[in-house]
């Protein structure tokens, strides 16, 4: 009989464990993180938090500082700046944030890390320079400017995602989905694709 008729046995189930031990810990890593901060986060409450060893964590990631890293692989999922209406793009921007934050704590732990640690600092300024800067420079009348509309368009969206969902205030947080869109789209707007002043 040949090695066809007889395959070797899958791996599936170990690779569905690893899986699910991998997506253990960065949820507790994100968690983690978002309550403690980097400093103040260890692998072994990590790990509690995950219900596994903590040498567990240190073979996946090799490191609080690559675990980190993991946590904060962030994909904005922007939408394509070609498919983008000029007219449209400060209420679809600030609905689409807003979209993420509420559905991914990574995007709080990111910004609670951010302005503490200066990997998290770099993290943000690289998500800034890959993923956001792309759109400014789409839609902004004069691509010159394009950093600066960014950088404002940035100031309005973190400002309120500091505001709503890492210091709670309680305004912040009980404005209407509906309504948040309904102030800072215009604003973005202004700061996209408005003259230079």
């Amino acid at each position: 009989m040949s090695a066809k008729e007889f395959p070797a046995p899958a791996a599936a189930p170990a690779a569905r464990r690893s899986d699910t031990t991998r997506t253990a810990i960065l949820t507790a890593a994100r968690e983690r993180f978002a309550a403690d901060g980097y400093e103040r986060a260890t692998i072994r409450s990590i790990a509690k938090d995950a219900r596994i060893d903590p040498s567990m964590v240190m073979r996946y990631y090799g490191s609080k500082e690559g675990l980190f890293a993991a946590v904060l692989d962030v994909d904005l999922r922007l939408p394509d700046p070609d498919g983008l209406d000029p007219h449209e793009v400060g209420r679809t921007l600030v609905g689409h944030f807003l979209d993420l934050w509420e559905e991914n704590e990574v995007l709080t732990v990111l910004l609670r890390v951010g302005v503490t640690n200066p990997d998290g600092a770099a993290r943000m300024q690289a998500i800034f320079r890959d993923q956001l800067m792309p759109v400014a420079l789409r839609v902004c009348p004069d691509p010159e400017q394009a950093p600066a509309r960014a950088a404002l368009t940035s100031s309005q969206v973190l400002g309120m995602a500091m505001a709503r969902y890492v210091l709670r205030f309680p305004p912040a947080v009980a404005l209407p989905r509906e309504e948040v869109v309904a102030w800072l789209a215009p604003t973005v707007q202004r700061y996209l694709t408005a003259p230079h002043p």
